[in-house]
């Protein structure tokens, strides 16, 4: 369950397996003044909520227990950048096959709007954020060009995860709050957060 804070900031991500998380990490350097991300912070986002009060909260964390969904197939494949006002903001890592985990962020958008959350308007790429840049950082084409073919097997996200957001010194810290585990059927919804953590962050400032 969620602590009785008077506000929560949360999002709903996928994490991805160790493995791939490890071949990620070997290819985060390169970049002078980059912030790169630590293995916790890895994963991709399938929906950003924002601040919420805590009523509300608990209402998000059971209406994603009615999720129904398969384990998402995906793959990494290849890097890329997103730019803020024409200058390099953020490094990532592509993930396929779109169309797959755009349809769980679909079911996601589903259960949210049960509770009064608005659909997002941003159309929904799905990616794994590496590094967030700022003007000093750069250059940034030798590593794009380095890790353009950037590749991996194929794996399984097999949770979707409800997190929140702690701002701390050394950038955003993620802990998880529930877990609702990925597969064709489930007996109840309780089985989906069977593992809660009661740890809840107090007012972050920053998405993940």
């Amino acid at each position: 369950m969620l602590a009785d804070m008077s506000t929560h900031r949360l999002f709903v991500a996928l994490r991805p397996p160790k493995p791939i998380r490890a071949l990620l990490l070997r290819a985060m350097h390169g970049i002078a003044g980059a912030r790169w991300q630590d293995d916790d912070q890895l994963h991709l986002t399938l929906r950003f909520i924002g601040e919420v009060d805590h009523h509300r909260a608990e209402d998000i964390a059971a209406a994603l227990g009615a999720l129904h969904a398969p384990a998402a197939a995906a793959r990494i494949a290849g890097v890329s950048l997103f730019e803020r006002h024409g200058r390099p903001h953020m490094i990532w890592a592509r993930v396929t096959p779109e169309d797959a985990l755009a349809a769980l962020h679909r079911r996601v958008e589903q259960c949210l709007a049960r509770v009064g959350i608005a659909p997002e308007t941003r159309t929904f790429l799905p990616h794994i954020t590496l590094a967030r840049l700022n003007r000093a950082s750069g250059p940034v084409a030798p590593f794009l060009a380095l890790n353009g073919d950037l590749a991996s097997g194929p794996f399984s996200f097999d949770h979707v995860i409800l997190y929140e957001s702690e701002l701390g010194h050394g950038g955003s810290r993620y802990h998880p709050v529930a877990r609702y585990p990925l597969v064709e059927q489930r007996a109840t919804s309780a089985d989906a957060t069977a593992a809660t953590s009661s740890h809840v962050a107090a007012k972050p400032s920053s998405p993940p």
